[in-house]
């Protein structure tokens, strides 16, 4: 095993796997270090009920650059989202029912609202600090809420729509949402529209087996990372078992909450260091429920913290049974083994459905992510990013929860790696010239 490469690269998820291949193709030698036993980050295509299925991150679109670049470069499908059925959301204590067409004309008045100043706090969405916005960096989601002064019901109807992106409402900042809809032209359903809907055939496993099949980096599974230091000269990587590694620079693309475990030298600035102790809140879960029966399409809404299932959608038919995907904003409050606490939590939008299994992988308690996608807490979507995106001396941040553009996100991931590779092989050359 080399002891010394050009470039290292600390986790292959979607924005390690971006990285380690284009620093390849310029010709760099890289080590693709990553803690699991498989590649893929939060995005992770499992077997269950004896079928693949995205226990992770899944969604893609054609609007999102990286993304889609990369789609059609590997000749991969996109799935289009399966029909519309009723819609179910609780709100003010009782569960209503209606169309999609229905739906929307109850939540779009609240959530035009919610989002008004989105193109205004982020009129360039690519560089976040155009305006400046330090007062809404001080309000969180709940407080925009509080703002609106909704009655019981519009208020449920608005959270019950947040419901599936979010972990507590209180904890999160408002600035990171506000930023999402004002990059798909200050529309949130566009927003909406990219970050549900749409998939890939043969799941995202296809797609960053695909990026590394073109790469050259020296894929080190099972290999998680305790220090990394930049003695001015080189970086060393020393991973869990004792080995170092010695490279010119290092990109560290590990979820925040993950970045605490790796000891980094010199300490990194105040501000970084604080995003990093107070952690990305999402301690949400994507779960997977089999359901007897073909059952008709539907969906429905729960307002986080006031039913256990937050947003419910029909995924597919499956011999003659049918796949639920449900998101958990609070992976605590229900657990994949109790199905009749599921059925429970189903059968307040459908009286006689019945649950056969369910499944989910904890992402929480998973020691290499500890927790979900992100969603910034207040004062750090526009204040603290900036800092991380800079070159830490020789080592360099990229990864969804630190993205310049879609954050959270697949695309987040692959923008984020793909900047940082650009601006490794730019300090790499200069430094050989």
């Amino acid at each position: 095993m080399p002891d010394k490469v050009d470039v290292a690269v600390i986790g292959a998820g979607m924005a390690g796997a971006i990285a380690a291949r284009n620093l390849t193709q310029k010709g760099l030698s890289v080590a693709l270090l990553e803690a699991r036993d498989r590649v893929g980050g939060r995005t992770y295509v499992g077997k269950v009920f004896g079928e693949d299925l995205e226990l992770g991150g899944t969604y893609v679109h054609w609007t999102q650059p990286h993304v889609w670049s990369e789609i059609q470069r590997h000749n991969l499908i996109v799935k289009p989202p399966i029909t519309q059925g009723d819609v179910y959301w609780l709100a003010n204590g009782t569960v209503h029912s209606g169309t999609h067409e229905e739906y929307y004309q109850a939540s779009n008045p609240v959530l035009t609202r919610f989002f008004a100043d989105a193109t205004a706090r982020f009129p360039k969405p690519y560089d976040v600090t155009a305006v400046d916005n330090k007062d809404a960096e001080q309000e969180t989601i709940e407080d925009r809420v509080n703002s609106l002064q909704l009655s019981p019901y519009d208020r449920d109807v608005l959270k019950g729509t947040l419901a599936g992106i979010v972990h507590s409402y209180g904890a999160h900042g408002v600035t990171q949402l506000l930023h999402g809809v004002a990059t798909y032209f200050g529309d949130y359903r566009s927003f909406y529209e990219t970050a549900g809907r749409w998939s890939i055939q043969g799941g995202t496993k296809a797609l960053i087996e695909a990026i590394l099949n073109e790469s050259t980096a020296e894929l080190r599974l099972s290999t998680p990372v305790s220090s990394v230091k930049d003695d001015g000269s080189q970086v060393i990587i020393t991973t869990r078992a004792g080995q170092t590694l010695s490279a010119h620079s290092v990109i560290l693309t590990l979820p925040v909450n993950t970045l605490g475990d790796v000891q980094i030298t010199p300490p990194l600035p105040p501000a970084v260091r604080t995003m990093i102790d107070q952690k990305n809140p999402v301690m949400a879960g994507k779960l997977w429920v089999l359901a007897k029966g073909e059952i008709p399409h539907f969906s429905a809404y729960a307002p986080a913290g006031k039913h256990p299932l937050n947003v419910i959608r029909t995924e597919r038919y499956h011999k003659g049974d049918t796949f639920i995907v449900c998101m958990v904003s609070d992976a605590a409050a229900i657990s994949p083994n109790d199905l009749g606490a599921i059925q429970t939590a189903l059968r307040k939008f459908v009286p006689d459905i019945k649950v056969v299994n369910a499944a989910w992988h904890n992402w929480c308690a998973d020691e290499f992510s500890k927790g979900g996608w992100m969603i910034h807490r207040p004062g750090h979507m526009t204040v603290t990013l900036p800092h991380i995106w800079r070159p830490h001396g020789r080592i360099y941040f990229a990864g969804s929860d630190i993205a310049a553009l879609n954050l959270g996100s697949i695309e987040g991931a692959m923008q984020s790696g793909a900047a940082a590779a650009r601006d490794v092989t730019a300090s790499f050359f200069k430094s050989k010239f």
